[in-house]
């Protein structure tokens, strides 16, 4: 796992709340076993990584806010094929919370279809 500015993405995590400074160092840790060999960056304000390689793409970018946390494909087009229930969902993203965090199979899921529809060709739509 290379990060690209541990520090930014160690300080973005360090300014929440506890709950969700937790739930996000318990999901940094999930995303990096099922990414083993991306990058970690900051992307959008977001952490997030990438595939790697200077010209390697975002797959998956996540954050915090108020009431809910969220992960993001980098993709209008990933969640809206995906079952998500019983989890809120924009065309952009899944919404999870603290005490209930996407399961590993979903989370499996999203990484995968984002994966292909980058190694199909990113530009397209999948």
């Amino acid at each position: 796992m290379r990060v690209a500015d541990p520090a930014s993405v160690d300080a973005y995590i360090a300014a929440l709340p506890r709950d969700q400074r937790d739930a996000l160092t318990t999901f940094r840790t999930r995303l990096r076993a099922l990414l083993p060999d991306h990058i970690e960056v900051l992307s959008y304000a977001m952490p997030g990584f990438r595939q790697p390689g200077p010209k390697g793409k975002m797959v998956v970018g996540y954050a915090a806010f108020a009431k809910h946390l969220g992960l993001y494909p980098h993709s209008g087009s990933v969640i809206p094929r995906i079952d998500c229930s019983p989890f809120k969902t924009s065309k952009s993203g899944v919404l999870f919370t603290a005490d209930q965090p996407l399961p590993d199979a979903l989370l499996r899921q999203i990484i995968e279809t984002r994966q292909a529809e980058i190694a199909a060709g990113y530009s397209r739509k999948a």
